[in-house]
């Protein structure tokens, strides 16, 4: 009886063990898997700022700060350059 509770102590023990080392290698390889498919998506610091400076298209002409619309360029220009002529293009929106 005491050769067969160390045989199924022995077992349970080694089957642990064999499970974390899977555990560990399955999450390795889940995270290599993770970081290619991030890669691909380009969520890189450097991606983000090309792609804000995409979406500000317009300057303004006293500051040189970027907008990404008339309304907010608008906005701006009430708010920053009060005493400055807004331009033509602005007054009607």
């Amino acid at each position: 009886m005491l050769a067969t509770s160390f045989v199924s102590i022995f077992a349970c023990s080694k089957e642990k063990m064999a499970r974390g080392h899977q555990k560990a290698q399955s999450q390795a390889k889940a995270q290599a898997r993770q970081q290619a498919i991030k890669s691909k998506q380009g969520h890189s610091a450097n991606d983000q700022k090309k792609a804000a400076l995409k979406a500000l298209t317009i300057q303004c002409p006293v500051c040189r700060s970027m907008m990404p619309d008339h309304k907010t360029f608008k906005q701006h220009f009430e708010n920053k350059h009060p005493k400055e002529v807004m331009p033509d293009d602005l007054k009607d929106l």
